[in-house]
């Protein structure tokens, strides 16, 4: 399987297909740390090929510092056993099926949309997305999360 997957301020499916704005960033600027995002959509398309179609498959998805160190993503639901009360992955099946026209060798499409809302960085440093099909890493999406410099505060460098 491949997956062709990016980042946006906001995803949604309908129809069989991706809507997205704000598409193509990979950089959270702040002016102090620990940053807190307001959204991060995570749009992917999973290429399902003729072999690996009516078969579940598990997707996950979650973001990792520098030391793969996993990051909360949300507060964990009432009743949902999860360490520290913090939901540091999501995980979600999908099967795709064989129409009769598909032919050997043919792909088929599952789109994907993640919202991600106040996410915290803790620090100014290198981040990732990371999309599991089936256990395999298939796609790391870098964020760098960057502290902008306050022209009040720096001196010019001369």
């Amino acid at each position: 399987m491949e997956i062709d997957a990016f980042l946006a301020d906001s995803v949604a499916v309908a129809e069989g297909k991706l809507f997205v704005q704000g598409a193509g960033w990979n950089i959270v600027w702040t002016n102090a740390v620990p940053a807190r995002h307001p959204r991060i959509g995570i749009g992917a398309l999973i290429h399902v090929p003729y072999t690996a179609t009516n078969q579940l498959h598990e997707f996950s998805i979650r973001i990792v510092d520098q030391d793969e160190n996993q990051l909360s993503l949300a507060a964990a639901p009432p009743g949902v056993d999860a360490l520290d009360g913090q939901i540091t992955e999501l995980k979600g099946q999908f099967n795709m099926g064989r129409p009769p026209a598909l032919t050997p060798g043919d792909t088929q499409i599952v789109p994907l949309a993640v919202n991600l809302d106040g996410i915290e960085f803790p620090t100014s440093n290198m981040y990732s997305v990371v999309i599991s099909i089936d256990g395999t890493v298939l796609k790391r999406l870098p964020i760098r999360v960057q502290l902008v410099a306050n022209p009040l505060t720096t001196s010019p460098q001369r």
